[in-house]
């Protein structure tokens, strides 16, 4: 005696022998084609007898797409990333009445047959011989989730979805098939789960407590008997009977289904017609959906996010592997994100430059001693409306991450990295050259690191004004931005030991292309990313050690399993000696060089200007010991602008510079990410400064590192002292020290 299924109907054996022939009719019916008499059922047969006992595994647990949350590092909700927008629930979080509704609409016998409902096949092809055509199909509930579960599979792509719902015969046999192994290996109960997880509701919802969610902002283990039976009815035609768009269609349509569950004892009559009776109350939940919904301007972060995912292969070797990761979704990313930061440099980026003006600005910020980015702001909001002025270019990265292809020239930002090259090799601070404003050296006198000139070309250079000239020293040079002193310093440190150093700080990091080995890269003529200019100067700041940028914290997956996710590598860059005297330098950059607008009064802090050739890009970068931030401001469209005579944010510049904008910018954006509490301090060194002709002395003119002979010491004092020697020669304390081993850029 054959054996009878738990859920009634016919056994896999059953099933099995009359595959052939119900099948195939089952076929005929639902796609509407009249089947030739012989060939068709032979093809037909071959198709399906192989291989009958191999199932797929993504009919036991389909890959279900599923919503993504994006978090700070708090926890805090950044935003929700979806392609499809889903929540997998289990059968005990979906209401009863939903469970009895979807069965009453689309398969009242579900419980009595197996995976072919032969009656609902006789009936249906009884029906449409009656209509000459096909007014009534016959597949079960469990051929409509293995349909759906190939739909979900073809995801966008409209030719896989052509071929998932093409009305063949072949597919119908191939769906039959499969119907048959998952009524077997799955059971009703776990169909009916995977079903109501699958199934489209309409408004972008994919899944019952999606579409819960959307329609009456509640769970589905909380949907009463009218609002389970409305979500019934939509699974038929979203769009036809959608409560939002057609109160009255999807009225009618929930009555069908309360009737329906009436007619299958489900309920009683009574129950039936007192939820007729009462109206379809929404409380409809607006979709949020993608980057654009970020809070406090975290739109560019989260798309460097999405970005790491689809490009870093410790998610997967191949980008077809990453990319359906990431489409598949229901990850919960927490993320480097400060709140406190994000919010600060949103505030900044908007504070100076309006959305609508003619250049934009860019605000990154990196903890030093962990590469964690803490905050990406730009002035132009993220989003796709160019009429509202929104971008999805993020400013601060290169084009393999979302953002620029070219990078900005960094102009002045980039000689610390000449300074740091020149006391790795030994050079003393207290170099100094006492030169003209405007010098002419060869390019033969630089030599490339594969040991053959730069180039034989005349190369001019000139300071931003004709007074720049005299002597500076290293310290000087720094906080006035003198071209020329570093012109020759890099021409002492070598060019291809400058490079060496821009590399290991990461300079070229985000562009990934090599640098141009131009004696010119040391007036910053060679195109970088706030990024990347944020982690160089986290570099000096977290005393000599580079990190590379992160942006993720951890990864849950849907099924509570960590992922795998990039780590931050730290490398000895120069050491600690070198960037704690490049500190001191640029500190005097903030005191009374060209950055006293940026600087912070309560505590150490440290920075460089830059503008390049024709004022179209300006910088300023700065950091305190925990925390470096870049700010860029430029044309971020078409040719660039020279920024002359222009109006940024509602004010009037005659001509832009790194210390008159970035460099206000770059104060609010550290004043409100550092708190008040912390105030940590850089490593104090003695700095040798040259000695200064006595006829350039000027009362009072000191500074804090301002050389002094002994008798002028005061306890505390860590200023380094010296004597003039004969003939004004001065002698700096550690002479040998500081380490192991054509255009014209403003301030």
């Amino acid at each position: 005696m054959a054996k009878k299924r738990s859920g009634g109907g016919l056994t896999g054996t059953q099933q099995a022998a009359k595959f052939l022939g119900v099948s195939v009719l089952a076929g005929a019916v639902l796609a509407g084609i009249a089947l030739p008499a012989a060939g068709a059922l032979g093809l037909a047969a071959k198709g399906t007898v192989e291989g009958f006992d191999e199932i797929p595994s993504n009919l036991k647990t389909p890959p279900l797409s599923q919503r993504t949350t994006i978090l700070d590092a708090e926890g805090g909700l950044i935003a929700t990333v979806y392609s499809r927008d889903r929540k997998v629930v289990p059968i005990d979080k979906i209401s009863p009445y939903m469970q009895k509704a979807i069965v009453a609409i689309e398969d009242g016998r579900f419980y009595e047959h197996g995976a072919i409902d032969l009656k609902g096949v006789l009936r249906a092809i009884n029906r449409n011989a009656q209509s000459g055509g096909v007014s009534q199909g016959a597949s079960t509930l469990t051929q409509q989730y293995v349909k759906n579960v190939f739909v979900e599979e073809a995801g966008d792509d409209p030719e896989k979805v052509a071929q998932a719902t093409q009305q063949t015969i072949g597919r119908k046999v191939r769906e039959l098939k499969f119907a048959i192994q998952v009524e077997e290996e799955l059971g009703k109960k776990k169909i009916l789960e995977n079903y109501l997880n699958i199934t489209f509701f309409g408004q972008q919802a994919y899944g019952i407590e999606a579409a819960s969610q959307r329609y009456f902002s509640k769970h589905a283990a909380d949907l009463d008997l009218g609002e389970a039976a409305m979500m019934a009815g939509l699974v038929q035609s979203p769009s036809r009977y959608d409560p939002i768009n057609d109160i009255q269609e999807a009225t009618k349509r929930r009555n069908v289904v309360l009737q329906r569950m009436a007619d299958v004892k489900d309920i009683s009559q009574a129950e039936a017609d007192a939820a007729k009776a009462k109206p379809i109350k929404l409380k409809v939940k607006t979709p949020k959906n993608g980057c654009i919904t970020a809070v406090d301007g975290a739109g560019f972060f989260c798309d460097y996010v999405r970005k790491t995912i689809l490009n870093d292969p410790v998610f997967g070797k191949t980008s077809e592997e990453r990319s359906k990761l990431w489409n598949l979704g229901g990850l919960t990313i927490r993320t480097t994100l400060d709140p406190r930061a994000q919010a600060a440099a949103n505030e900044a980026a908007i504070a100076k430059v309006n959305k609508d003006d003619p250049v934009a600005a860019s605000v990154v910020q990196v903890q030093p001693k962990t590469g964690r980015i803490l905050s990406m702001g730009q002035s132009r909001p993220y989003g796709l409306d160019q009429k509202q002025h929104q971008t999805t270019l993020n400013l601060a990265v290169g084009s393999r991450m979302g953002g620029t292809t070219y990078g900005f020239q960094v102009g002045s930002t980039f000689k610390p990295i000449t300074a740091a090259a020149a006391l790795e090799k030994g050079i003393s601070p207290a170099t100094s050259f006492n030169d003209p404003s405007k010098i002419n050296i060869s390019e033969s006198e630089y030599t490339r690191c594969d040991g053959k000139p730069s180039g034989y070309a005349n190369w001019e250079v000139s300071n931003e004004m004709e007074s720049e000239k005299g002597l500076f020293d290293m310290t000087s040079a720094l906080g006035k931005s003198i071209n020329t002193y570093f012109a020759k310093l890099e021409q002492m440190a070598g060019l291809c030991e400058t490079l060496t150093m821009a590399k290991n700080v990461g300079y070229e990091r985000e562009l990934g292309k090599p640098i141009k080995q131009s004696p010119s890269v040391t007036l910053g003529s060679i195109e970088s990313t706030p990024l990347d200019m944020a982690s160089v100067y986290a570099t000096f700041a977290n005393r000599g050690i580079y990190c590379t940028p992160v942006a993720i914290e951890s990864i849950k997956a849907a099924n509570g399993d960590k992922l795998n996710v990039p780590q931050t590598k730290c490398t000895r860059a120069m050491s600690d000696r070198t960037a704690d005297t490049v500190n001191q330098m640029l500190k005097g950059v903030v005191e009374d060089g060209t950055g006293t607008r940026a600087g912070l009064s309560d505590r150490d802090n440290a920075g460089k200007t830059g503008t390049t050739n024709d004022r179209k890009d300006a910088w300023f970068v700065g950091y305190t010991p925990n925390l470096s931030t870049a700010v860029w401001v430029g044309d971020d469209v078409g040719e660039k602008k020279s920024m002359y005579d222009i109006t940024i944010g509602g004010e009037y510049y005659d001509k832009v510079c790194g210390g008159c904008l970035p460099g206000p910018i770059w104060k609010i954006a550290m004043t409100g990410a550092l708190d008040a509490g912390e105030t940590p301090s850089f490593v104090s060194v003695s700095v040798p400064r040259a000695e200064k002709p006595k006829d350039e002395e000027k009362p009072g003119d000191e500074g804090p590192n301002k050389p002094r002979k002994p008798a002028d010491a005061k306890p505390g004092d860590t200023t380094p002292t010296t004597d003039p020697l004969p003939g004004g020669i001065t002698f700096p304390p550690d002479l040998i020290g500081g380490g192991h081993g054509g255009r014209k850029p403003g301030h």
